[in-house]
């Protein structure tokens, strides 16, 4: 029964924080709403990567030395920060490319084929994106801070630890992927308009934007 309680008490509490817009959110709207459907998917599968992975690690007790050491907590916050300013970057330095080469005269036979079938052009695949939604994750301290904080709470006395956080990291990555399918439906409805070159370029703007200012904020924070 203390289980039970528990497994629903911590459902509850990482059901909020995976209802709240982040970083995660903006990755999958912006690469599903862009037609990278299957890249999508890997973005999603690859962040529930990470967060098995740190709960995981939390429950065998690893990740505790992200709060006894200063020296791994900042080598990690500083590769998590530059990870993100560059890929918002890349995401910037690509609208402004996509915009250069629409208002450059004749098009490329790829992409006006795609802009033609209503897609966005090839920006890599499922392995691409899990790639992406896994370093994202990893290299986020705040995570495994997080469950270094969080989880331990929740695990019942005289439960088994290791597989006691196991079970509950699970429940967080099980309404992770019910939330993100969610997200990836509601960008496919409206993908017919955000496949536009003008719509893409400004999701493309957006969400590089989001990328960096959360790179600067982990840079900046204590």
């Amino acid at each position: 029964m203390e289980m039970t309680t528990a497994l629903w008490s911590f459902a509850l509490v990482v059901g909020l924080l995976t209802l709240t817009p982040g970083l995660d959110t903006a990755l999958i709207l912006r690469t599903s709403a862009l037609g990278h459907r299957r890249q999508a998917w890997g973005v999603v599968l690859g962040i529930q990567t990470g967060t098995l992975f740190w709960g995981t690690l939390t429950s065998a007790g690893v990740t505790a030395l992200l709060t006894a050491s200063q020296l791994a907590y900042e080598v990690l916050r500083w590769a998590g920060a530059a990870y993100l300013v560059w890929m918002g970057v890349g995401m910037l330095r690509a609208s402004v490319k996509a915009k250069a080469e629409g208002k450059a005269e004749g098009k490329g036979a790829g992409e006006a084929e795609a802009e033609a079938k209503g897609a966005a052009p090839a920006d890599g695949g499922m392995a691409a994106g899990w790639r992406r939604g896994t370093l994202t994750n990893l290299l986020n301290p705040k995570v495994g801070v997080f469950y270094v904080a969080m989880l331990p709470q929740f695990i019942p006395a005289g439960a088994p630890h290791f597989a006691a956080g196991v079970a509950l990291t699970c429940v967080h990555v099980l309404e992770g992927l019910v939330w993100s399918t969610a997200l990836v439906g509601f960008a496919q409805v409206l993908r017919g308009w955000l496949n536009r070159p003008v719509a893409r370029r400004v999701m493309d703007r957006v969400t590089g934007l989001v990328v960096v200012g959360f790179g600067v904020k982990l840079a900046l924070a204590d």
